[in-house]
């Protein structure tokens, strides 16, 4: 079927077929989509569809007109794209200049077709042009959005993967919640599913080109898209299963989570191969509970099972990223398991300035452009870099689909190599840094340093980050047009420095991408992160948004490509008629961020003046609010309750109806709308629920003396009001004296009904006068007062019988009240103080039980008597039946008491203020001790009136411990106990409820004089026996006594620091402390005291420390030189680094942690300035007796001239460097005492904090000077000097570095000498003749010279590089490692991972001494070939016979013989001496060299030793039964008899089906084993089986054999022979009589 030649649309991608084209091989094949169309389509139809032949058209038409009017040949388009315009072009070679001619056409000669087949390899960088579908190439996910993920591809291209485009699994999610979302709402959201979730940032994956089309934009240019696709079919296309290799790269989506892992879906269709990776091999950016099914992984294939459908496979990139373990394709079936992402190694093949040439298995062509041969990133050039003939690892990163001959492209890049998302390599001591939080997206660098010109393509700039470079395209330098750069002239040259900006970073090249034109660097944003909500910005408007209304939206663009939405209720602070007369397209506006959502691209801005010219605080988040905070904010939604107010980002506030005026407001739509401007202020705040009521009423409105009032105001009390308004059902007053507001609802006239209280209500006026209104019930918040007028209620509170709070309900009393609520189960009476009780449906009268709401209303008048009272819940039931009063409820009323504890009180009156009682222990708490002094009369013991000094206390942190419960305690009454704030009252307070506040302290039973502290008693520097009764994050709290309570802040708490890193655990609650008073605040009820041992009693001042003080501190900020320690409230201090420690190699600040207390010393206080230097040494803290290494400097006179010191570098300046040998004194360094060798950038060598150990050579006492030099010379008293010129001797080899090379030669510097040089002349580098130095050498290399001449005239020397000058010197190396060779004559490969284990058996370019080396050990091949054969010998049949006629002998373990041979076996021999003699061990001759494969398992003198070792050879050799039975006989050894049963089972399904005779040993093996260790059931059991799968007869014949063997002779022994037929009977007489023969004993 021949396929259409048109454009085809996004959605039928994804159903295209797959064209393969032809190739020059059969095996080969490539599977990805048509790029090229066929020039002659059949039946000469175009391949150009209609619409195109027109655009055509019109094109060449208007190139006719522009030639014909200018006489210029029409200029071609060019394209733009933010992020694919200045992908990176692979460098062109150098030109004249000149435009190039086209060669004369010659004659063909015989060679001219062999010429015209040729075809070269160019080295091509992966471009926007160069992707054509069908492409696979290497990524690095860079941003993940809602609905796709955007990758980084080599050459600062950036791809996008939808989100059905990622794999089959995940677009099946997709699709189910689209379907449900649509039956639902009508629209499709994927808003439950989260890509951050599936990957990650850096994370490597394989994706398939799926197009490169224009998308359409507002400007006349297209903006370039790249779509791609990482699902497994498309990255895996053209992978069959023998193409599942280990080593190699494959991409796999997750089919589903199992408990040990992820079963993993391949992509290939039609194929029952999967993919399977363990739980320890996802990688640590996952783990198995956070992986999701739908989820892609780029995976290094680790093995195949043994039946090659499960592939086993690791995402661990550490693994896949280590090729110094062979983590490498070595081999492959075809050149299609190539793709990217898999490391080959290839052998370069040309090295141009463009890049690397090279080949992979010998057949297949890489390159490797500019970008990833890494000539941008390196000084060093690439010739010189790399060398032709040598082998170097690479990745695949893409392909070439059109290319031919088929090529590949490769990265030698390190950190795409080792697979790492961040090319900066930190040190071991802190994570890695990524480059976009060292220099993030859209900062401007102003000194930004050209390091590389390359003259077609751009610069590379040092922007500051150590290890990353910026890449500047040439489109990019300037506003204007650039042709061409130059290297050392012009304004570009090397080394200029320039402003410039990042737009971008680019993971696969590992590269900054910035900006040097003038209007990027001006631009105010660049994306959307770069905007903050709340900031003010100058915008144009784009685009109106119009619908059937009228205009409800404005786009505004505030920066090039950045646009945000203008709501219309944000186009003014009024609303605007018609909003198309004032605003137009194209015109400048102000405008304030309202709120960004990065990951949906989208902006909300506002045109409010009100907003934008605001000077408040805007509120962005609810972490930086506080109540009382005031701010404008914008109303969007409005209720009968209230409105919501939107402020910046997602804060929201509610406003309350009742905040909303000071006046009343009915209905809040009446005086506000929608879109209006409000300032308000915080009432309260939920910063965890993020939930926030404000108000707009004016906080000076009600003052200080306002809450005042109505905070003394008391409820139940009576008042007079003035009416001030009147509403449909309620009356507001203005209270006498006081004037608060205050409300009165109709209903509350009167005790009658409705129309008697709304009668009532009509004969009041504004402005009269209401007496006898009492106070139901006040909401300071809120500030609302509720009065009422009922008769009743006001009775009640005359008489004194109103109920107010909890406390004044007794039973069997009666009282007033009002219906608040009416339920099925009863009702609800509501009494003052928002005291309510339930009078339930049983309690009421029968008629009214039967009435419907029981012939009541809200609001009724109700009179009910208590029933009974929960104290535990506070609640309280009430009934209206006379007969439902308890019977002993004269007794409750009179006050009587029931079994009074000490037996002598009778009634409540006899518990008077400091009578002495008893009490009885009901429970024991940690705070206090719960009794009872009578039946319903409770106490309560507080733990600070228990004892009377700490002295008395056994077990301080658990003091009430001591006590039990039904424990009889003498006791003294205090007062009587509030319940609602803990504290206690008169003994005339007494409640309905009472319980009584004790004492149990000794000296309080027998005082006279009894009086209870109060804070007004309590005097500074007294001491106090204080008990924790809570324990907070930086203090406790503890209390004096039952009514008074103080704070201990942690640092006062105890000079034992240990205690202080877990208050709650070292000072639970409860726990017994003697604490001194340090300040006492009677106004604000505050009080502080200290617990420690010593020190006065006021704060910690610097006049209070002295210098070698230790006291206890809290760390409060770290940097990388001090860390800043709070000691007090208001005095904290410095430690710096030499101050950190003994030894300054171990000083570091990141040991500690912020809020961490620990122990300093106090070095020096600088009491004017209030500065106080500490000190963390062990030596000063801990002990003085502690080694010290780095002793503590103060001044210049603590140190002596000649003195060997260390110190941190300081500061490198121009002069030398300044190092930190004291907290305040400072050494300096000239550069000349930097070092004895001469340092050409001697910058590079030091850094901030460095370090360095020097000599002190100079000291200036009075003014703190001090010189050192860290010359070794002056430091290492072992220290050799440097060789001199006169040192060198003809003759004499040595080592040194090349300084210059020249074309006749190259200059070489002594190692270790004092800058001693000479020549080495061309003509003795090498044996041949004379050699290019330009070729051979560059500066910087490491060379071995032998002095051939000097001239101490001129001081000259000549050097001799010949290979032959040190021949004799390696033949003596090789001679001292004979010994060695012959002792060991194969080499393990695995000792040197860097070495090449392709398996190549090639000699050439060897060195000569590893060539001698191999060819010494290739002697021995053949013997070495017969040894092996020797050691495969297999067991023939039940004879034990081996390949080569010899008979083996069982394996002998635990006492019996594996083989299970018969013993009348005719070729039985008896042992010769001469087995004794072939066990001697051979000597070894010497052998040639000789590249082996790795058979260490073979070639090891004791086999197998492990578990591994037998693992790894029964992989090559699994129906071998010797293996599998020196396997069981090992773990015999090691008494694992399980194990060895376990091992013979595994035996027997893995051995072949056709292997019946290794089958029958492992059979026999097994009999033998159950023999000696088993019981008789297990060996009839495995017997039985052994009949079923071998012969019957040769099974027993075994089995008889096993029972002689081991002394079992009788033939009972044998359960199976019992039901022996008559045949086999006969087998077992000749047995037991050939037995008899040859052993008669039995």
């Amino acid at each position: 079927m021949a396929f259409k030649k048109r454009k085809v649309e996004t959605a039928d991608r994804d159903s295209r077929p797959v064209k393969k084209p032809r190739s020059s091989t059969a095996s080969s094949k490539i599977a990805v989509l048509p790029t090229e169309e066929p020039s002659f389509p059949r039946g000469g139809a175009s391949v150009l569809t209609p619409l195109e032949q027109k655009q055509i058209q019109i094109q060449a038409k208007n190139d006719v007109l522009f030639e014909q009017e200018t006489g210029k040949k029409a200029p071609r388009s060019e394209y733009e794209d933010e992020e694919n315009e200045t992908d990176i072009p692979a460098a062109e070679e150098p030109s004249s200049g000149k435009a190039r001619r086209k060669p004369k056409l010659k004659a063909k000669s015989k060679n001219a077709g062999l010429a015209a087949n040729e075809k070269t390899v160019r080295i091509e960088g992966l471009s926007y042009r160069r992707l054509v579908p069908g492409t696979l190439v290497l990524g690095q996910v860079s941003q993940i959005n809602q609905y796709d993920i955007a990758m980084s591809l080599p050459n600062n291209l950036t791809g996008y993967i939808p989100i059905t485009s990622i794999s089959d699994r995940l677009t099946g999610i997709v699709e189910k919640k689209v379907e449900d979302q649509e039956d639902d709402n009508g629209e499709a959201e994927n808003k439950d599913i989260d890509l951050n979730t599936h990957f990650h940032i850096g994370q490597y994956l394989r994706a398939c080109v799926i197009s490169t089309e224009k998308e359409a934009a507002s400007g006349s240019k297209g903006k370039r898209h790249i779509e791609l696709s990482i699902n497994p079919r498309r990255a895996n296309a053209g992978l069959r299963e023998s193409d599942f290799i280990v080593d190699s790269m494959v991409q796999a989506s997750v089919k589903s989570v199992e408990d040990h892992g992820l079963i993993m879906d391949l992509g290939v269709e039609g194929h029952t191969i999967k993919g399977f990776m363990s739980s320890k091999e996802i990688g640590k950016e996952f783990n198995l509970s956070s992986v999701q099914e739908g989820s892609v992984f780029l995976c290094l294939i680790t093995g195949l099972s043994s039946s090659g459908n499960v592939v086993k496979l690791s995402a661990d990139t550490q693994k896949a990223g280590h090729l110094k373990k062979g983590r490498f394709l070595t081999d492959a079936p075809n050149i299609d398991c190539f793709l990217p992402g898999t490391a080959i190694e290839i052998l370069i093949s040309e090295v141009t300035s463009s890049g690397v040439i090279g080949k992979a298995m010998g057949v297949l062509d890489v390159t490797a452009d500019v970008v990833h041969a890494g000539a941008m990133a390196a000084s060093k050039e690439l010739e010189k870099k790399y060398t032709v003939g040598g082998k170097v690892k690479a990745r695949v990163i893409c392909t070439y689909p059109d290319a031919e001959p088929r090529k590949l492209g490769v990265s030698l890049l390190d950190h795409v190599l080792s697979l790492k998302s961040n090319p900066i390599q930190a040190d071991a001591a802190s994570d890695n840094p990524k480059p976009i939080d060292l220099l993030p997206i859209s900062t401007i660098v102003p000194e930004a340093r050209v390091v590389k010109v390359e003259p077609d393509i751009g610069l590379m700039l040092d922007m500051g980050v150590k290890g990353i470079r910026g890449y500047v395209h040439i489109s990019r330098i300037s506003d204007g047009k650039i042709e061409t750069l130059a290297q050392d002239t012009g304004p570009y040259k090397m080394g200029s420095v320039h402003k410039a900006r990042v737009t971008g970073y680019n993971y696969m090249d590992g590269l900054f991408i910035v900006s040097m034109e003038p209007k990027v660097i001006a631009q105010p944003f660049l994306s959307i992160d770069d905007v903050r909500i709340g900031q003010v910005a100058k915008g144009t408007i784009e685009k109106m948004l119009i619908n059937e209304t009228g205009v409800n939206g404005l786009i505004v663009a505030i920066a090039e490509g950045i646009t945000g939405l203008v709501p219309e209720i944000h186009f003014s602070d009024i609303h605007l008629q018609h909003p198309e007369k004032k605003f137009k397209v194209g015109a400048s506006v102000t405008t304030r961020v309202l709120s960004t959502i990065p990951s949906k691209r989208q902006m909300r801005l506002t045109l409010k003046k009100s907003l934008v010219n605001s000077d408040d605080e805007t509120w962005t988040s609810y972490d930086n609010l506080q109540i009382g905070a005031e701010a404008p904010g914008t109303i969007i939604n409005i209720n009968p309750s209230g409105a919501v107010v939107q402020f910046y980002g997602p804060v929201r506030g509610f406003l309350p109806s009742a905040e909303m005026s000071e006046s009343y407001v009915e209905d809040p739509k009446k005086h506000f709308r929608i879109g209006q401007v409000v300032k308000v202020r915080i009432l309260s705040l939920d910063v965890v629920q993020e939930r926030m009521i404000v108000s707009c009423r004016d906080p000076s409105a009600f003052g200080a003396v306002q809450q005042e009032q109505i905070h003394n105001l008391a409820v139940g009390s009576l008042v007079i009001g003035t009416v001030s308004e009147k509403t449909n059902d309620e009356i507001i007053l203005e209270l006498q004296e006081s004037r608060l507001k205050a409300i009165l609802p109709f209903e509350h006239l009167t005790d009658g009904s409705s129309q008697k209280s709304s009668a009532a209500a009509k004969r009041i006026r504004v402005g009269q006068d209401m007496k006898d209104l009492v106070v139901l019930s006040k909401a300071e918040g809120k500030r609302l007062i509720h009065l009422t007028s009922k008769p009743s209620l006001v009775n009640a509170s005359t008489s004194e019988k109103l109920i107010k709070s909890f406390e004044d309900v007794r039973e069997g009393v009666e009282i007033a009240g009002y219906v608040n609520n009416i339920k099925p189960i009863g009702v609800f009476v509501q009494f003052a103080g928002a005291t309510s009780g339930l009078l339930p449906k049983n309690q009421l009268p029968d008629e009214a039980a039967k009435l419907p709401d029981f012939g009541m209303r809200k609001h009724q008048s109700i009179s009910a008597r208590v029933l009974s009272i929960n104290y535990t819940d506070q609640r309280f039931v009430l009934t209206q039946k006379t007969n439902a009063i308890p019977k002993d409820d004269k007794k409750v009323s009179d006050g009587s008491l029931t079994n009074p504890v000490d037996e002598v009180s009778t009634n409540m009156d006899d518990f008077c203020l400091g009578k002495l009682t008893k009490a009885k222990i009901d429970s024991v708490k940690l705070t206090q001790l719960n009794v009872h002094l009578a039946d319903g009369v409770q106490g309560r013991i507080d733990m600070s009136e228990a004892f009377d000094k700490i002295e008395d206390i056994k077990d301080r942190k658990a003091p009430l411990k001591l006590y039990r419960p039904k424990q009889v305690l003498p006791v003294r009454i205090l007062g009587m106990h509030d319940s609602r704030n803990h504290k206690f009252l008169p003994i005339t307070h007494r409640g309905k409820a009472p319980v009584f506040e004790l004492t149990a302290k000794p000296s309080d039973q027998t005082s006279t004089d009894l009086k209870t502290l109060t804070l007004d008693q309590v005097l500074v520097g007294s001491t106090y026996l204080v008990f924790v009764n809570n324990v907070a994050e930086d203090y406790v709290w503890v209390s004096l006594s039952p009514n008074v309570r103080g704070r201990i802040k942690a640092l006062d708490l105890s000079d034992d620091v240990t205690l202080l890193k877990d208050l709650a655990k070292n000072f639970s609650v409860g726990r017994a402390l003697e604490a001194e008073v340090i300040s006492v605040d009677t106004s604000n009820d505050r009080l502080d005291l200290k617990a420690k041992s010593r020190g006065s009693a006021k704060p910690l001042a610097c006049s209070d420390l002295s210098i070698g003080t230790v006291l206890p501190g809290k760390i409060t900020k770290i940097n990388e030189r001090q860390v800043m320690v709070q000691l007090s409230e208001s005095l904290s201090g410095m430690v710096s680094l030499v101050d950190l420690s003994d030894d300054y190699a171990t000083a570091d600040p990141t040991v500690f942690q912020k809020n961490q207390i620990d122990r300093f010393c106090v070095r020096q206080i600088d009491a004017p300035n209030k500065r106080v230097y500490l000190s963390a040494r062990p030596s000063k803290v801990l002990s003085s007796s502690l080694p010290v290494v780095d002793r503590e400097i103060r001044t210049a006179s603590d140190i002596q001239v000649n003195d060997i010191i260390r110190g941190f570098i300081k500061n490198v300046a121009d002069n030398g460097i300044f190092l930190s040998i004291g907290s305040n004194l400072t050494a300096f360094v000239r550069i000349s005492d930097l070092s004895d060798l001469f340092l050409k950038d001697w910058k590079s060598e030091f850094e901030f904090d460095q370090l360095v150990k020097g000599k002190v050579i100079e000291i200036d006492a009075a003014v703190d000077h001090v010189r050192m030099s860290l010359k070794k010379s002056h430091v290492d008293s072992n220290y050799q000097p440097p060789a001199t010129f006169n040192d060198m001797t003809v003759g004499q080899v040595v080592t040194g570095k090349v300084r210059k090379v020249e074309d006749f030669g190259v200059f070489v510097v002594v190692d270790n000498s004092a800058n001693v040089s000479g020549l080495c002349h061309r003509t003795q580098m090498a044996d041949g003749k004379a050699a290019n130095p330009q070729k051979l050498y560059s500066e910087g290399d490491l060379v071995k010279a032998k002095i051939l001449k000097i001239d101490r005239e001129k001081k000259r020397i000549s050097f001799g590089l010949k290979a032959s000058y040190f021949r004799d010197d390696v033949d003596a190396e090789v001679d001292g490692e004979d010994h060695f060779i012959s002792e060991r004559a194969i080499v393990d490969d695995d000792d040197d991972e860097s070495g090449d284990d392709t398996g190549t058996n090639d000699l050439e370019g060897m060195p000569s001494r590893s060539a001698g080396l191999l060819a010494e050990l290739e002697e021995g091949e053949g013997e070495d070939s017969a040894d092996s054969d020797t050691n495969e010998n297999t067991i023939d049949g039940m004879n034990g016979i081996s390949s080569s006629g010899e008979k083996l002998q069982g394996l002998d373990a635990g006492g019996f013989d594996w083989t299970g041979g018969p013993l009348f076996s005719e070729n039985r021999e008896p042992e010769s001496d001469t087995d004794a003699e072939a066990s001697q061990p051979k000597k070894k001759k010497r052998r040639k060299a000789e590249i082996q494969v790795d058979r260490t398992g073979d070639l090891d003198a004791h086999g197998p030793q492990s578990e591994a070792d037998f693992e790894r050879l029964l992989l090559g050799q699994p129906n071998s039964s010797v293996l599998w039975l020196s396997y069981m006989a090992s773990q015999l050894q090691l008494n694992e008899t399980e194990r060895a049963r376990e091992i013979g089972e595994r035996a027997l399904r893995t051995i072949h089906i056709r292997e019946q005779d290794e089958k029958l040993n492992v059979w026999v093996a097994m009999l033998n084993l159950e023999n000696t260790y088993g019981t008789d059931e297990s060996l009839d059991e495995v017997f039985k089986r052994a009949c079923q799968y071998c012969d019957s007869l040769d099974i027993h014949e075994r089995l008889i054999s096993i029972y002689i063997q081991s002394g079992k002779n009788e033939v009972s022994h044998c359960s199976a022979s019992k039901n022996q037929s008559l045949e086999f009977r006969t087998s077992f007489v000749e047995y037991i009589k050939l037995t008899q023969m040859s052993n008669p004993e039995s």
